[in-house]
């Protein structure tokens, strides 16, 4: 219903899509969409008219056939016999394996030493700021080769373990250190490991909710809950007393020296670890500045008014500074972890066959089929970095600081 006073309804024209501003943001909106739609378009023609006239087709048949080549390390099964597409699920496997070991190192290192750079300690403050300033203006290139060089030189062959003393060679017997990797014990399954694993991933859930009660209660309360001990007790004790009860259904296959190389156990080459610990420690650098820059954006009234209360430091920093100091270290944390996952692409300089020294390596040698590798690496790199960022923001999303 209208009323005399409301002034008369405007009919719409096209003149309004320029200079009415409700509609000027959408119609300039529109005509960029549709020039990046005909770009788009035009660039795919383009490139479909090359291959017709050079007798060639897109075409993805080839991820079928025999690969014809080895990878040295590996999460599946896989021999030269196995197709592309294995081969290439392979590549990807190894790249999540170093992107997840090196983005849970670099955040272990980063938090150390972004927290103790600021330690009123002057010796340790400068040695974190000497540690930062050392990784992060350098290449992460050269730190892979570096260690990787390192690895090679330093530590003695294979053949240097026979007939040694295994008590000076090996550590606790069960370790080795070699020019060609480390040997570890390998698990073996055996009927009922699935329930102890189970008891093991319900352990760590019952810890994460008894801590976060205690921290809850804390700030309802007051009352401070012990957090060191009953979280260990709830994430091994549970664990060990089922290993024991169905009579200990994983064991340990322990590496041993046979002919000129170690059988038995897990071989972790230099090429994984150099990647891995370069990757870290580069990246380590730059979310200890993160970190820093943190803690140093609470408030000092913060650590003030809770030490008045009478918190210990390290209860300061845990409950107080680092919840607050999340909201500024998480989004850039972000950056670094997509970081890490592309930097990982720097694997072929050291020989670890990751996605892409398989897809984009030697099957484009291979095949020939360059387009199609290439938009199958793209579309892999795309996807997990949206991945990370997705599962990141929704963490941040629950850290942030939320305003009444």
């Amino acid at each position: 219903m209208t009323t005399l006073s409301d002034p008369p309804r405007e009919s719409f024209r096209l003149s309004m899509l320029i200079n009415d501003t409700r509609y000027r943001s959408y119609t300039f909106q529109f005509i960029a969409l549709v020039a990046v739609i005909a770009l788009f378009a035009y660039l795919g023609s383009n490139l479909m008219y090359n291959l017709r006239e050079a007798g060639l087709n897109i075409s993805y048949g080839f991820l079928s056939e025999p690969s014809g080549y080895d990878i040295n390390q590996t999460l599946i099964e896989y021999d030269s016999q196995s197709s592309h597409w294995r081969a290439s699920v392979a590549g990807i496997l190894n790249t999540l394996l170093v992107a997840f070991l090196a983005c849970l190192t670099a955040t272990i290192l980063g938090v150390v030493a972004g927290v103790l750079r600021l330690s009123n300690n002057w010796l340790v403050r400068k040695l974190m700021a000497g540690y930062v300033e050392a990784f992060r203006n350098v290449p992460v290139l050269i730190w892979i080769i570096i260690i990787f060089t390192v690895m090679t030189a330093v530590l003695p062959a294979p053949s240097a373990f026979r007939g040694a003393d295994p008590d000076r060679t090996m550590l606790l017997d069960a370790f080795a250190f070699t020019n060609r990797g480390v040997y570890i014990p390998k698990p073996v399954w055996l009927e009922g490991s699935g329930i102890v694993v189970g008891v093991f991933i319900a352990s760590i859930i019952g810890m994460i909710a008894y801590r976060r009660y205690a921290t809850k209660l804390l700030y309802e309360t007051g009352k401070l809950l012990p957090m060191g001990w009953p979280s260990l007790a709830i994430l091994f004790v549970p664990t060990i007393l089922m290993f024991f009860i169905l009579g200990r259904p994983i064991e340990l296959d322990y590496p041993a020296l046979k002919g000129f190389n170690f059988q038995g156990g897990i071989q972790i080459r230099g090429s994984l670890i150099a990647l891995w610990f370069a990757l870290a420690i580069y990246t380590g650098a730059f979310i200890a500045e993160n970190v820093r820059a943190g803690i140093q954006a609470v408030s000092k009234g913060q650590t003030e008014a809770a030490a008045s209360l009478g918190l210990r430091p390290r209860r300061i920093m845990n409950l107080v500074i680092l919840p607050q100091a999340l909201r500024v270290i998480i989004p850039p944390l972000i950056s670094n972890y997509l970081n890490i996952t592309k930097n990982s692409s720097l694997a072929i300089a050291v020989g670890y066959m990751d996605i892409t020294g398989t897809l984009g390596g030697i099957t484009l040698n291979q095949t020939g089929r360059a387009i199609e590798t290439v938009l199958l690496l793209m579309l892999f790199y795309l996807a997990i970095s949206l991945a990370i960022s997705a599962l990141m923001n929704v963490y941040n999303n629950a850290v942030k600081l939320k305003e009444r």
